[in-house]
């Protein structure tokens, strides 16, 4: 395809520094001081506002459309959006950086286009009947010309692999194919300005009702009441529905239109079943997952980092990025906002060996969970979606983070012994953690450094880690509490656990294991050399460049997972946190228990075996 006259763009290759292209036209706009009233160059700055505001209308249509906690229900196509799908749309807008040039030069051909009115009613007439009898025909019979052998393979076929329809799948296609649909949105517009009626207001509400309708038919989400239809039958062959248009991407030989049906019914190529399926979409279906990993927002910054905000940011491991400070404040709105109202809502999904699986978050961020007047309100949020699930048929819920901490929730059994009859497994998914931790630990050692000791995982490393007769140094202040755990282990194994209440005791061990932040000056006191393992949240900043920091226990999902598009807080693509991975591995074993509470030891190495065995592997 790429030998193809325009079926590849000329600036594919800039990356983000595509954006440039629009610098003469910003540069003019400065110079010439466009945002004055009496500026000759205005046109320049309402151009620019224009397709600010177009793109604007694809984001918050693809924002609407990735709110599965809304949409769910009604979506057309209930597979999820992979990464190979975001990764061919990540250039998606390239349409507007072509259209923008095509409009410039159409203001520089036509000097009288620079001083059009604000508004004149006319203008809108027109360009409806030009909208109907030039752009509607002539785009229905490009658009199949497009479907035929040579046009479809060289360029059409671009835009028909995606697999689920996105609102940024309507930008995704050849420079031929903007470039006609282009002409054919300005047709409306060229019309009423050569008949005197064309307006500053004319031009912004027809383009962006334009790519609003565009945005709107790809969007994979019935947004139309059936019962429209039903009262006004005429209604349906003057305005397409997302389930049409999606029709046209599942059979491809069938609901050409651009937003008029009428013309398919002309043509011959309209789907009987279009209004059928649309009627059952609206409806909705419900949906039930069989596993549902419960996390909760850890900042507000990482409150970014999810599909309905921006998709392809939340596709890529979690970093802060400059684009994102201006965002804060809203996100800090929205933050209190959820505070005082909100519940559990769905995040993502993914499918694994046709089970459906999801990701729920917890209206609560990581400093509320160390507010003592807020740890009510988060239990009976938790509470409440162990309850939910179970009435849905959920199998599998695990807990993330600080959802199944301690001082909480005693890992979950708070829950479980309030409710003995729940149906759906409460799993902390810990186990997989402590094994994960375990298996990174290289053969041969001999002695570790712990902090965080005394925690539920810390706990379970060192018991595991004594009967390996490795000597395992306990960072803790409380003396009953190590002893505690050190009456767990058998009595042959015990001198193997060791209290210590300085970090300067292990300055000659290269073997940390943190479950506890660390500061620089705490970090310090490793020799050179040494590797920090990490089972706290958020991970510990790695300042020492002598020695050499491990990632949060994580593991990557099998190979079959389908409908995989968002990435864990910081983890890599496929990757899952280990106690989302061992909620995975507790529903595909089919185990009948609940995993709360401490850790079983001696299970540690059984789960692991049973993750390899499922196709997971350490990240």
């Amino acid at each position: 395809m790429g030998a193809a006259l325009l079926a590849s763009w000329p600036w594919d290759n800039l990356g983000f520094f595509k954006y440039v292209l629009y610098g003469p036209l910003v540069g003019k706009a400065v110079a010439s001081r466009a945002w004055e009233a009496a500026s000759p160059d205005r046109w320049i700055l309402l151009l620019l506002v224009l397709f600010g505001l177009r793109a604007l209308t694809y984001q918050l249509w693809s924002s609407f459309s990735n709110m599965l906690f809304a949409t769910r229900r009604r979506r057309i196509i209930r597979d999820g959006v992979n990464y190979e799908q975001i990764d061919k749309e990540w250039d998606w807008d390239n349409f507007l950086i072509l259209q923008i040039m095509m409009a410039a030069s159409a203001f520089y051909a036509f000097p009288s286009l620079r001083s059009l009115p604000l508004w004149d009613a006319r203008g809108l007439a027109v360009a409806a009947l030009l909208h109907v009898v030039i752009t509607e025909p002539l785009f229905y019979a490009v658009h199949r010309a497009f479907h035929s052998g040579h046009l479809f393979a060289c360029y059409h076929s671009l835009h028909h692999s995606s697999k689920v329809p996105q609102p940024f799948t309507a930008g995704f296609a050849t420079p031929l194919e903007h470039m006609v649909l282009g002409a054919l949105m300005a047709a409306p517009l060229a019309g009423a300005c050569a008949a005197g009626f064309g307006s500053v207001a004319l031009a912004f509400g027809y383009v962006l009702v334009f790519d609003f309708l565009r945005a709107m038919g790809h969007c994979n989400v019935e947004v139309f009441p059936s019962r429209l239809f039903s009262a006004l039958p005429a209604f349906r062959y003057l305005i397409y529905t997302p389930t049409y248009h999606t029709i046209h991407h599942t059979k491809r030989e069938a609901n050409f239109c651009l937003f008029m049906p009428l013309f398919d019914l002309l043509g011959g190529t309209l789907d009987d079943q279009s209004w059928e399926m649309q009627k059952q979409t609206r409806a909705g279906v419900d949906e039930v997952p069989d596993f549902v990993f419960l996390a909760h927002v850890v900042d507000v910054m990482q409150s970014l980092h999810v599909p309905f905000v921006l998709r392809t940011f939340a596709s890529t491991p979690f970093c802060v990025q400059p684009f994102l400070l201006p965002m804060w404040p809203f996100a800090f709105l929205v933050m209190l906002m959820m505070w005082v109202w909100s519940k559990t809502f769905v995040i993502s999904c993914y499918n694994l060996r046709g089970r459906l699986h999801q990701m729920w978050a917890v209206p609560r961020y990581g400093f509320q969970y160390f507010l003592p007047f807020a740890k009510d309100g988060i239990n009976k949020q938790i509470e409440l979606a162990i309850l939910r699930a179970d009435k849905m048929g959920v199998k599998v819920l695990s807990l993330a983070a600080l959802n199944k901490n301690e001082a909480l929730n005693g890992g979950g059994t708070l829950f479980v012994n309030k409710h003995p009859d729940l149906r759906v497994r409460v799993v902390h998914g810990n186990t997989l953690t402590a094994a994960v931790i375990l298996n990174e630990i290289p053969k041969g050692t001999t002695e570790v450094f712990m902090t965080g000791a005394t925690s539920k995982l810390g706990r379970a490393i060192a018991l595991y880690l004594c009967k390996k007769r490795v000597r395992v140094m306990m960072m803790t202040l409380s003396t009953e509490r190590f002893q505690k755990i050190q009456r767990e282990a058998p009595e042959e194994f015990q001198k193997y656990l060791v209290q210590v209440t300085k970090y300067r005791s292990a300055q000659h061990c290269k073997t940390w294991i943190v479950g506890k932040w660390l500061s620089p000056r705490e970090q310090r006191w490793a020799p050179p050399g040494t590797h920090f393992h990490q089972f706290v949240v958020p991970p510990i900043i790695g300042f020492r460049r002598d020695c050499t920091y491990g990632k949060l226990a994580a593991m990557r999902l099998p190979k079959d997972v389908q409908g995989l598009g968002t990435c864990e807080y910081s983890l890599e693509r496929g990757v899952v946190h280990a106690c989302h991975a061992g909620g995975v591995v507790h529903f595909l074993e089919g185990y009948t228990h609940h995993e709360v509470g401490a850790i079983d030891v001696d299970r540690i190495d059984v789960v692991w075996e049973a993750a390899l065995r499922h196709g997971l592997r350490p990240a």
